[in-house]
């Protein structure tokens, strides 16, 4: 008997295991038709309530789907426009910028001659001697990322076609889902559908707002420390958030730079660090937990654990799909039965779990006692 269920213990997991690796590798291997994939499925959502109120209307379903997604397409370029338009603003003063930067890498090749008794001759040849070296490496790199980027815009122009499509074959979509599940409930499935919308949608509503907060926060911030173009680095800033854990502290170090640049003193740039860094605190801490948290309901490892891997295997793209795959991957474990433990594994934890022995038994007499009145 014990044989018996070791074997079959031992056979579940092998091929469990045998089945993860199979996914992992042939999502690593269509990777540039999959991630433009998952965008267009993540847009599509936002996309559907607009879909839907145009089709009220009395459009037909193609020339609904058509203009939801020349709208999406709008809205982007719109805000490509106006981030660009800035750079270039900004870029216009880049003598000014230029020369103010030269003048901080003298006084801290000043202040490096002094702190290590070296020559500023000495101490300039030592760095440019380690830059070429470090460059070499930074070109393969740079190479890599290049190729990776042009990857990566020839797979986007697969987007808005997979959304015009997803948009338009959403009911025949469905439809396969019934078929391909047929000995599955239709309600269970509806179900199913119903649930991974409303999660994605929720996301994608809870991490906008969070951005809105941010922005607005980190532009206060610069506002009141007198850096120039503060609402926009607060917003750059803001954007990049959808990297969890680490967008703030990137969007941080351009405006501390341009405010190292532009300011007379350090403390400037020290500021701007220290007030993003609290930020983030906020962000990470009690912003994203109630706005995104209490809509996704994931627990914090898994969150930062799906962060990392889907940067090993979708890189940059991996990192922003993460969240959003983990909740919809969350759904479905929730669905069906023979996985339930690993939906709650996904979850947020019972708060009740995470009490010490002493907070137990506290809350245990309270209870007696409320009880007993």
């Amino acid at each position: 008997m014990k044989n018996t269920l070791r074997e079959h213990l031992s056979s579940g997991i092998v091929s469990n295991l045998l089945m993860l690796i199979l996914i992992v590798v042939i999502c690593y291997t269509l990777q540039s038709v999959i991630v433009p994939m998952l965008f267009a499925v993540i847009i599509s959502v936002v996309l559907y309530p607009v879909c839907c109120r145009l089709e009220r209307m009395g459009l037909t379903r193609s020339a609904a789907s058509l203009i939801s997604l020349i709208l999406a397409v709008l809205v982007v370029s719109g805000i490509s426009y106006l981030v660009v338009s800035q750079t270039i603003n900004i870029g216009n003063n880049a003598a000014d910028i230029a020369s103010k930067i030269k003048g901080v890498g003298d006084r801290l090749m000043a202040w490096g001659s002094d702190k290590f008794h070296m020559s500023s001759y000495e101490l300039s040849s030592e760095l440019k001697e380690r830059l070429s070296d470090s460059m070499s490496d930074l070109g393969s790199y740079a190479t890599q990322a290049l190729g990776s980027i042009g990857n990566s815009l020839s797979s986007a122009i697969l987007v808005p076609i997979m959304i015009f499509f997803f948009l338009y074959y959403r009911n025949f979509f469905r439809e396969f889902f019934f078929k391909a599940f047929s000995n599955v409930p239709k309600e269970t499935i509806e179900q199913g559908l119903e649930s991974i919308y409303e999660v994605l949608k929720s996301y994608l509503v809870g991490l906008v707002t969070v951005m809105g907060i941010v922005a607005v926060l980190n532009t206060i911030g610069l506002y009141v420390l007198g850096i120039e173009y503060a609402w926009f680095f607060g917003i750059l800033a803001a954007l990049l958030t959808i990297f969890p854990y680490v967008g703030i502290f990137i969007g941080s170090l351009i405006p501390a730079l341009f405010a190292l640049a532009t300011k007379d003193s350090f403390w400037y740039a020290a500021g701007v660090i220290i007030w993003f860094q609290l930020v983030q605190t906020l962000e990470g801490n009690f912003i994203t937990p109630n706005i995104v948290g209490s809509k996704v309901s994931m627990n914090p490892l898994v969150s930062l654990l799906s962060f990392f891997l889907g940067g090993m295997l979708f890189g940059l793209a991996g990192m922003i799909l993460a969240l959003p795959m983990m909740a919809m991957l969350k759904v479905i474990f929730d669905l069906i039965p023979e996985t339930h433990a690993y939906g709650y594994l996904l979850s947020e934890p019972d708060r009740s779990l995470l009490l010490t022995e002493r907070q137990r038994k506290k809350a245990q007499r309270k209870e007696e006692k409320a009880s007993g009145e």
